[in-house]
């Protein structure tokens, strides 16, 4: 029997949210409808905002390895989450495979669960928790090297890995107010931060994206770290090779003041 090639995936960045966002009616729907309109994917790569670690390595390729609960002080129920996808071996033989032809070794850590950045948005997404994960640290927060990382990572799309960047349009966490609730006004920072966000990536802006801290208004008090915008370089580098790096948003909006705004890349 002869077997389908797999269509080649779009790259993804999207704003995650914290634990919390289950909790979120409309943007939990916006996440399964995101992914109704996504091609089946063979396997999910993850770049999270929440794991740094050098040289870059990989997430246990066993299913049965807990999820990193990477908060702390929220309700037992956010604890209570768990997410069984299967794990991804092959995908990490192609990662090693990929970065080692540019003489990158890849460490895998057989402890390392999902974090938060991974799981919470793909509860929301393959919510049957069916389609293989594999999460991919960051070695680094430079914007040059992340997006070179990305770029090595592009074949994968032809074996049908959706590669998702997950960060926060804007993380700022001191403009987090739950008495304003979720839909409050956000503040002006990081409304203008949004609008220029979009218009950069919209227009495949990536020297204005990677160099944002110089580029982009309100960038240093939308990023006082920029952890959050990070994983955006890898996705921009994956949709590079033989792609399109205008990003169409997907999702936009505020979320507790906080820039929610999402890209899928073709």
């Amino acid at each position: 029997m002869t077997r389908t090639a797999p269509e080649r995936m779009p790259v993804l960045y999207l704003s995650h949210g914290a634990p919390p966002l289950a909790d979120d009616a409309r943007w939990t729907a916006e996440l399964a409808g995101w992914s109704a309109e996504l091609p089946r994917p063979t396997s999910v790569l993850m770049v999270s905002a929440h794991w740094e670690q050098a040289p870059v390595a990989v997430s246990a390729t066993s299913g049965d390895v807990p999820l990193t609960y990477d908060f702390w002080g929220f309700p037992q129920r956010y604890y209570d989450v768990t997410y069984d996808a299967p794990g991804a071996p092959e995908l990490a033989r192609s990662v090693a495979g990929l970065l080692g032809g540019a003489g990158e070794q890849l460490h895998q850590d057989p402890t390392r669960g999902l974090d938060h950045g991974a799981y919470v948005p793909l509860v929301e997404m393959f919510p049957e928790a069916d389609v293989p994960v594999l999460q991919l640290s960051m070695p680094t927060l430079d914007p040059q090297r992340l997006f070179e990382l990305g770029r090595r990572l592009a074949p994968l799309r032809d074996e049908g890995v959706l590669v998702v960047g997950s960060g926060f349009t804007t993380h700022n966490l001191r403009w987090f107010q739950p008495a304003d609730g979720p839909d409050g006004t956000p503040p002006a920072p990081s409304s203008e931060f949004d609008h220029w966000a979009a218009e950069a990536v919209g227009r495949g802006d990536v020297d204005a994206v990677l160099d944002f801290l110089a580029k982009a208004p309100a960038a240093r008090e939308a990023h006082p770290r920029t952890e959050h915008w990070a994983p955006l370089y890898v996705a921009l580098g994956a949709a590079s090779v033989g792609g399109d790096v205008a990003g169409r948003s997907v999702i936009d909006g505020f979320w507790y003041g906080l820039s929610k705004r999402s890209w899928q890349f073709s």
